[in-house]
C-alpha cells in the first residue's frame, strides 16, 4: 500500500507542477501579446499623429500667398494634375509623403489605408488648384472634400485603435 500511496502522491505532485508550468507559460504569452499590442498601438498612434501634422502643414503651405506651386498633367491618370513645389515647399511635400507611407506601413485595417489615400488625394488636389489660382480663389468644394476625407480618416483611426466613436461636433447640429 505504501508504494501505491507514494506513486499517487508523486503523480499528483507531477501533475501540479505540469499544471503550474502550463499556467505560467500561458500567462506569460498573454502578457507578451498584450504588451506587443500596446506597443503597436503606440506606434500607430504616433504615425497617425505625424501624418495629420504633416498634412496640415502641407495644406497651410499651399495657402501661403508666397507659395510657388506648379502643376502638370498626371502621366497615367487622365484628367488629373500633379502639383510640384519649389525648394521651400518640397520639404512639406516630402513630410506628407513620408507620413503617408508610414500610415500605410503600420495600419492594421484596410479602411484606414483607403481613408488616408482620400486625405492625401484631396490635399494634392488643393495644391494642384493653387497652382492655377490664388489662395483666395481656391474652390470651397475642394476644402469640403478635404475635411470630409479627414473626418473619415479620424473615424477609421479611432476604430482601429479601439477608441469610442468620435463625439458629434456641436457645430454640425
Amino acid at each position: 500500500m505504501t508504494l501505491l500511496n507514494s506513486a499517487i502522491t508523486a503523480t499528483v505532485a507531477l501533475l501540479g507542477v505540469l499544471l503550474g508550468g502550463y499556467l505560467s507559460v500561458r500567462n506569460q504569452d498573454r502578457l507578451w501579446v498584450r504588451d506587443h499590442a500596446s506597443q503597436w498601438r503606440d506606434i500607430r498612434l504616433s504615425a497617425y499623429k505625424d501624418f495629420l501634422t504633416s498634412y496640415r502643414q502641407y495644406v497651410a503651405f499651399t495657402l501661403e500667398p508666397t507659395a510657388n506651386i506648379t502643376a502638370v498633367p498626371h502621366p497615367r491618370k487622365q484628367g488629373e494634375v500633379m502639383p510640384f513645389f519649389d525648394e521651400i515647399g518640397r520639404a512639406y511635400k516630402e513630410r506628407l509623403e513620408a507620413g503617408f507611407t508610414a500610415v500605410r506601413l503600420v495600419s492594421e485595417l484596410p479602411e484606414t489605408v483607403s481613408t488616408v489615400i482620400g486625405v492625401v488625394t484631396a490635399a494634392r488636389q488643393i495644391a494642384a488648384a493653387r497652382a492655377a489660382v490664388s489662395e483666395a480663389d481656391l474652390p470651397s468644394e475642394a476644402f469640403h472634400k478635404l475635411w470630409t476625407a479627414e473626418q473619415e480618416f479620424l473615424v477609421a483611426v479611432r476604430r482601429e485603435l479601439g477608441l469610442a466613436p468620435m463625439p458629434r461636433n456641436p457645430a454640425e447640429s
